[in-house]
């Protein structure tokens, strides 16, 4: 049975450029196939007539503990969190971006990590003020929060909406106490409830983070969890499959995992429960109310651009006649020295996307869309005319894996199930 595996939450982007499970397409800390090296990278012939959206990714690298499943550039937090040097390196990193975004206006903000809501209510507020003071923020922006329900407090969800935060995404993970602690997952079930009720009184708008083919859980365990999810009545559920990742804990130590079979199940089943509960499955992990929609994530499959600062984190900024992509130093010490120092050398990255690799980097991006894009998209956000992946989209639509309408780009339902091998037809 086929199954679509997403690597993390709909609402966990990016301290780098989002990817599929597809083993050697993006791997962390490794630039995009294709792409140039550092101090080779060339411009390609091509020419955007109008920029993208851009928003803004701001990573926050502590969390209480590390997670044994996680990947993501995050540290077990010191004693005390240096967040004073933190933030005058976030305005020193931001400060130094500023000419490749100069004048643009910025659509969203997200607070990723790591666990952001350990940053204290004054030191985000500060944050915020110093984001509206030196960027061209939309009035009615999307701003989000990523927070751990272990380190949820009622005051501090509050003091956060004050201060300008709309919408807060809560790493629930699971409601069953025996697959929290398989997680390594700080909080219980009774603090995510908790926690949940905190979100709920602070703002309007709340994501939950849920994983499936936990270690030792069925399909009666996994409904339960999504049923629970669904309960709370929140505007968007990230329902994501559980994954080995490369480098952690239980890469190393795998613990006892639902079989394929089994997780296609799980899947199936957590598909259905959400879309029954009035959720549309808009993205390979993503579930939203109608309206709902995370804005800052559609912005990254639809190719559009965003600035990251703090340690590894990435951006993809385009120009009329370019796309930079660029990583910042992943360690938050170093990252934060050299930040400081203004010369530069906190961005370890530094590369144009070729224009034989931008069709690729798209198809990517888009078919992880349930409806895909317009074709008249690919010309406005790469630069090139639709023709020069004539013979891919011929050869998709073949197989049955891409929509034949030819003014849509879109995965079929087989396409979806297969997104794999369908983003694999454009690979150069």
């Amino acid at each position: 049975m086929p199954i679509t595996i997403p690597i993390r939450s709909a609402d966990a982007q990016p301290e780098r450029t989002p990817r599929t499970v597809t083993p050697g397409l993006a791997t962390p800390g490794v630039a995009t196939p294709g792409v140039a090296a550092p101090g080779v990278a060339t411009p390609g012939t091509f020419a955007l007539r109008s920029l993208p959206p851009l928003a803004l990714y701001v990573h926050v690298p502590w969390c209480v503990r590390k997670c044994p499943y996680c990947d993501f550039n995050s540290h077990a937090a010191p004693a005390e969190i240096p967040e004073r040097a933190y933030l005058d390196a976030l305005r020193a990193d931001l400060e130094q971006s500023l000419p490749l975004i100069w004048g643009r206006q910025v659509v969203s903000v997200f607070f990723g990590g790591g666990t952001p809501s350990l940053l204290s209510a004054a030191g985000l507020d500060e944050l915020l003020s110093m984001l509206r003071a030196r960027l061209n923020l939309w009035p009615d922006a999307e701003i989000t929060l990523e927070a751990n329900p272990g380190t949820a407090e009622a005051g501090r969800f509050a003091d956060y909406a004050a201060s300008g935060v709309n919408r807060i995404s809560l790493g629930i993970q699971s409601f069953d106490d025996a697959c929290l602690r398989a997680l390594g997952r700080i909080h219980d079930a009774a603090q995510a409830r908790a926690a949940i009720g905190m979100a709920q009184r602070a703002v309007d708008r709340v994501n939950l983070d849920v994983m499936f083919a936990l270690p030792g859980q069925d399909v009666a365990a996994c409904e339960a969890d999504v049923r629970e999810a669904l309960s709370f009545g929140t505007e968007h559920l990230s329902l994501y499959h559980l994954t080995m990742e490369p480098n952690t804990l239980f890469a190393k130590y795998p613990p006892p995992l639902p079989d394929d079979d089994l997780a296609a199940t799980m899947q199936d089943s957590v598909a259905a429960l959400a879309e029954n509960a009035g959720l549309q499955r808009y993205e390979v992990s993503a579930y939203a109310r109608p309206g709902a929609r995370c804005r800052h994530n559609l912005n990254y499959w639809e190719f559009g651009d965003y600035l990251g600062i703090g340690p590894g984190a990435h951006s993809k900024i385009s120009m009329h006649d370019r796309i930079l992509r660029q990583a910042r130093v992943r360690g938050p010490d170093s990252w934060m020295a050299r930040a400081a120092a203004g010369d530069g050398s906190h961005v370890a990255q530094n590369d144009l996307i070729s224009t034989q690799d931008l069709p690729f980097e798209f198809m990517l991006n888009v078919l992880r869309l349930r409806d895909g894009v317009a074709a008249s998209r690919f010309e406005e956000r790469t630069g090139l005319s639709l023709a020069v992946i004539a013979h891919q989209l011929e050869a998709a639509s073949a197989r049955g894996l891409l929509d034949p309408n030819p003014t849509r780009l879109r995965a079929t339902p087989l396409g979806w199930a297969f997104l794999n091998d369908l983003q694999s037809c454009f690979l150069t």
